[in-house]
Order: structure tokens, then C-alpha cells, then sequence
């Protein structure tokens, strides 16, 4: 069984009042649960929360500070996605939670040291957060209409034999693959509290059997990790990195450390995979353009 199979594909959630009970079921279940949705649904919600000075707490300076008025309402909907996210696995309310950041830009919550981690990924309206309990957790999303020049960038992003490999592609399944692997590197990064500090080309990815992305570095450290992709609202790619700490017994990441920090109070498939790449060419050919109203297609899982 795939990753994307065994952890399911990103969750839908309307707004504040949920539905929470199948996130909550899925984090039981195996650790970790993805959330999806766009900062409109949310919005007014949002705005209108008598506690929102509060739920945005040490982040409230960075939003009223954002020049632009889209962007603190989105900067403001994201945190608020966020803490809700966390509280709902936590059983507990909101704004008793306190996000802090690593150095990389990582959120923590102070005071959950190594009980729970936490991503967010944010592109155009659609937000993302990913929540575990089983080790460090990075998600990146970007929509398939997104340009991005192989030819250009491929030194700054593909090892030596990432590069040749996709050079090797027709020109639709280069561009899909290429964007698929900027995002699970994203991920990968994020979850290990680099970010874009850590240059893409220095993180190797190869393909199973199956179809799936995993660490071209095949140490045990390596294997404690798991990819997923999914293909969300039929225009986002969303991809997953999740460590194992139970299966790592490699070096802990600088998220670990910076959790333990926080506590303290403050210091310091080949078929599956390819139907996916299919249709991501069909969306890099066609531009869907804004997003329509609140009707949601079911979100895609591929093995990735």
C-alpha cells in the first residue's frame, strides 16, 4: 500500500465549525491528517471571530504590518486554519494555542514539544496544514497551471541525475514531473526546518516501482521517510513529507531541537503516477482560470 493510500488524500474543511470529526478520526488513525481550503471560505468567519486578536497572538504584528489588504486577510485566514487544525486533533480550544516559529519559518506550538507538528502551505486562495504526531511533517502546494522553466531552473533544483532523467521526457510529462518534484522537495525541506535555505539540489529523489518518490540516499534514515502527492481541487498539487521518528535512526532534524526550545516558554505507482502527470499536462495545457464558487471535486491520491 502507497503512502497516499495508507494516509489518505487531503481533507476538505468548510470553515471554523469543520467537519472536524474525519480529520480527527484520520489523525487517530495513522498519526497525521492533511486540511485543505481556500481563505474565502473561511474569511468572514474569520474577520468576525470576537477572539481573532487573540487566536493570531504573536503573529497579530505581522498582520497588521502586511502593506498589502489581501494579503493580511490571507496571512490572517491561514493562521486561523492553522490553530483550528491543531486544536481539533488536540481536543482542546484554539486560541489556547501558541505558534511560535523556527528560524527556517517552521510553526511549533509551544508547549507540545515532540507531541505534535505542524506545516503550512499556502498558493493563490488555496491553504494547506498538516498536522502529526509521529514525526517532523512539511507540505507544499502550487497550482499545475504554474510555469516553471526547466531549462532555466533545473540547476538551482535537480541533482545531476534528477536532471537527466527528466530531460529524457516529452516536453508535457517534463514540465508535470518537474513540478511534482519541486514540491515534494519543498515539503521535504520544510519538514526539516530548512525551508528554501537548503538548496534543492542537494536533495536527491528517485521513483519506485511503484511509481513512488522516495530518497535517492537509501540509508535507514532515509527510509523513515514518506512522500505523497495528491491532485486537489483538479488544480493543485499538494505534496506530503513525513518522518517516522519511530523507524529514524538517523540524526534528529533542527525541528526537533527548536520543539524542545519552544516548550520552554520562548527561548531561543508507475500507472497511478502517470494517470496524475496526465492530468496535470491537461491543466499546464489549459489554464482553468479563477477558481469557481464552493463546488469541490473530490480530491486525487496519487502513490507519489
Amino acid at each position: 500500500m502507497s503512502g497516499a493510500q495508507a494516509f489518505g488524500a487531503p481533507l476538505h474543511v468548510a470553515g471554523p465549525e469543520g467537519p472536524w470529526d474525519e480529520v480527527c478520526d484520520r489523525f487517530e488513525s495513522v498519526g497525521r491528517a492533511v486540511v485543505h481550503t481556500t481563505w474565502g471560505e473561511w474569511l468572514t468567519a474569520a474577520l468576525l471571530d470576537p477572539e481573532l486578536r487573540g487566536l493570531l497572538g504573536r503573529d497579530r504584528p505581522r498582520y497588521r504590518h502586511n502593506p498589502a489588504a489581501a494579503g493580511r486577510l490571507a496571512f490572517a485566514v491561514s493562521r486561523v486554519v492553522m490553530k483550528h487544525t491543531a486544536a481539533a486533533v488536540l481536543g482542546t480550544a484554539p486560541a489556547a494555542l501558541d505558534i511560535a516559529y523556527l528560524p527556517g519559518g517552521q510553526p511549533v506550538l509551544r508547549g507540545f514539544g515532540g507531541e505534535l507538528w505542524l506545516s503550512l502551505a499556502h498558493t493563490e486562495e488555496l491553504i494547506v496544514v498538516a498536522v502529526s504526531r509521529g514525526g517532523p511533517v512539511g507540505v507544499d502546494a502550487e497550482a499545475v497551471t504554474r510555469r516553471v522553466s526547466f531549462e532555466a531552473l533545473q540547476g538551482q533544483v535537480c541533482t545531476p541525475q534528477e536532471a537527466e532523467l527528466l530531460a529524457a521526457l516529452p516536453e508535457d510529462r517534463r514540465a508535470a514531473r518537474f513540478l511534482r518534484l519541486w514540491t515534494l522537495k519543498e515539503a521535504y525541506t520544510k519538514a526539516l526546518g530548512q525551508g528554501m535555505r537548503r538548496g534543492f539540489a542537494t536533495v536527491g529523489f528517485c521513483w519506485d516501482g511503484d511509481g513512488r518518490a522516495v530518497l535517492a540516499d537509501d540509508s535507514p534514515a532515509a527510509r523513515a521517510w514518506s512522500f505523497t502527492t495528491c491532485l486537489v481541487r483538479d488544480r493543485y498539487l499538494v505534496s506530503e513529507a513525513c518522518r517516522d521518528t519511530a523507524r529514524d535512526t538517523g540524526q534528529n532534524t533542527a525541528r526537533d531541537t527548536g520543539q524542545n526550545t519552544a516548550r520552554g516558554g520562548g527561548q531561543g505507482t508507475g500507472h497511478v503516477a502517470g494517470q496524475v502527470e496526465g492530468q496535470v499536462e491537461d491543466r499546464l495545457r489549459d489554464d482553468p482560470g479563477p477558481l469557481a464558487g464552493t463546488g469541490l471535486p473530490p480530491a486525487q491520491t496519487v502513490r507519489s
